[in-house]
């Protein structure tokens, strides 16, 4: 606690003034938690000071709350490029990094919880900057830290804004950036180094090193490619929902029984059907063989029946038997962009609506899939294909042009459907136009 009230001299966070009557008090309250690396063991205890922004009112206390972040895919992406460029991926940590934005809204907060100055005790604190759990907090630091990026000779990626590209003759280094988070890498070795040096001298940073851990993911960097994996969290899992004795399955989801409301059937208890449900969509961050199956029991979350939560427990015994499964992106010189979609048809038994997927691949490698049920009822194969070939078309436009900041240009990006009618529908200029 001592640490962090230290970082906020440092960084001359805030100002001791007195309380009026008329100024809107904002509380203070210490969040305590234990930081774990990928193995589980604990790396270090850390206490925060967090001020409690669900008292702040709009066009009050803040004007505009919104930050980027990066998407999971522009992170992959990331990944893959490194591997084909043959470059390794650090991390680092900037130290209480929301303390470096700066207010432009008069805020007060009360003193903290155990810190009170025993001479000026009903004084309040004025920040100067940010201060975790306000509102306008991420979007200071980012506005601080892209700011400083841009003023170093850094470009902004015109797609993915949290993507930060420096270029120096024919090298380059990549910065991205989630909240407080950054992973850099670059073609030449000294340009890490380099970077290092110049956000150590205007921050202060908790932790770098090469990239392993980021995110729940456990990334292994090796000399034939990059390992993503979440045997940690999965292993987690089990354990928490008990899950851990009992025989394994082959599959996520039984092919012969599909899944309904179910009407009829004994509820379970709400709140640990979707405690499940939230903990398994996060594992499809590197498990896109359970997305299908973890997706079919997310729309039974409200009302939930023994049959749905039997659905989910057999995701978890197949999760069982299958820790170690992850992602292997190799490394290769083979650099395309394309796509796969396909669909079924009025496969939902409930409101006959169709149920697509589609994943993208850059190279060998997979970066992105979906699988989700259509928002409206197709009236043919043809529809329900053609609906979710357009998606996946959306999803590689996007991928194309967030490549582009990467100097990465393709000529022509090949989607794969399986369905005739479906590729003559788009061949068509004239059924084109009327479907859109």
């Amino acid at each position: 606690m001592q640490e962090e009230l230290n970082q906020f001299e440092i960084n001359d966070v805030w100002e001791l003034v007195p309380c009026l009557p008329s100024q809107t008090i904002i509380g203070t309250k210490w969040i305590f938690r234990n930081k774990l690396d990928d193995h589980g063991n604990i790396v270090r205890n850390k206490a925060r000071l967090v001020a409690q922004g669900y008292c702040q009112e709009e066009d009050i206390d803040y004007d505009e709350t919104f930050a980027p972040v990066a998407r999971l895919e522009a992170i992959l992406i990331l990944l893959v490029y490194s591997c084909f460029k043959n470059f390794k991926l650090y991390q680092m940590d900037v130290k209480s990094a929301f303390l470096n934005g700066f207010m432009q809204e008069e805020v007060y907060v009360k003193q903290p919880p155990g810190f009170e100055n025993f001479s000026r005790p009903n004084d309040v604190y004025k920040p100067k900057k940010t201060l975790y759990g306000l509102k306008q907090a991420p979007r200071a630091w980012y506005d601080r830290l892209s700011s400083f990026l841009l003023q170093n000779g850094f470009s902004r990626g015109k797609v993915d804004t949290t993507l930060f590209v420096f270029e120096k003759g024919q090298d380059c280094l990549l910065v991205q950036i989630y909240v407080d988070d950054i992973i850099f890498g670059a073609t030449n070795e000294s340009l890490c180094k380099k970077f290092s040096k110049l956000m150590q001298g205007e921050f202060e940073m908790s932790m770098m090193g090469e990239l392993n851990f980021f995110l729940g993911l456990q990334i292994k960097q090796c000399q034939e490619g990059i390992y993503i994996s979440q045997s940690k969290y999965t292993k987690e899992l089990l354990k928490k929902f008990g899950i851990e004795e009992g025989r394994t399955v082959s599959t996520p989801m039984a092919t012969s029984v599909k899944i309904d409301k179910d009407e009829k059937g004994k509820p379970v208890d709400e709140s640990k059907y979707r405690g499940m449900i939230g903990s398994l969509l996060y594992l499809t961050a590197s498990r896109p063989d359970i997305l299908h199956a973890v997706c079919q029991c997310a729309r039974f979350q409200i009302n939930p029946k023994e049959s749905h939560m039997s659905a989910v427990k057999r995701i978890f015994r197949y999760l069982k038997g299958t820790i170690q499964y992850g992602l292997f992106y190799p490394k290769n010189e083979f650099f395309s962009l394309k796509g796969y979609s396909d669909s079924d048809y009025a496969g939902n038994i409930d409101d006959r609506k169709s149920t697509s997927g589609s994943c993208q691949f850059l190279g060998d490698c997979l970066v992105s899939w979906f699988s989700k049920k259509q928002n409206c009822v197709s009236l043919s194969t043809a529809e329900a294909e053609y609906i979710f070939a357009a998606f996946c078309c959306t999803q590689l436009l996007w991928m194309k042009q967030t490549l582009a900041d990467y100097k990465c240009s393709f000529e022509s990006v090949p989607i794969f459907c399986d369905n005739i009618s479906a590729i003559n529908i788009t061949q068509n200029p004239v059924h084109h136009h009327n479907r859109i």
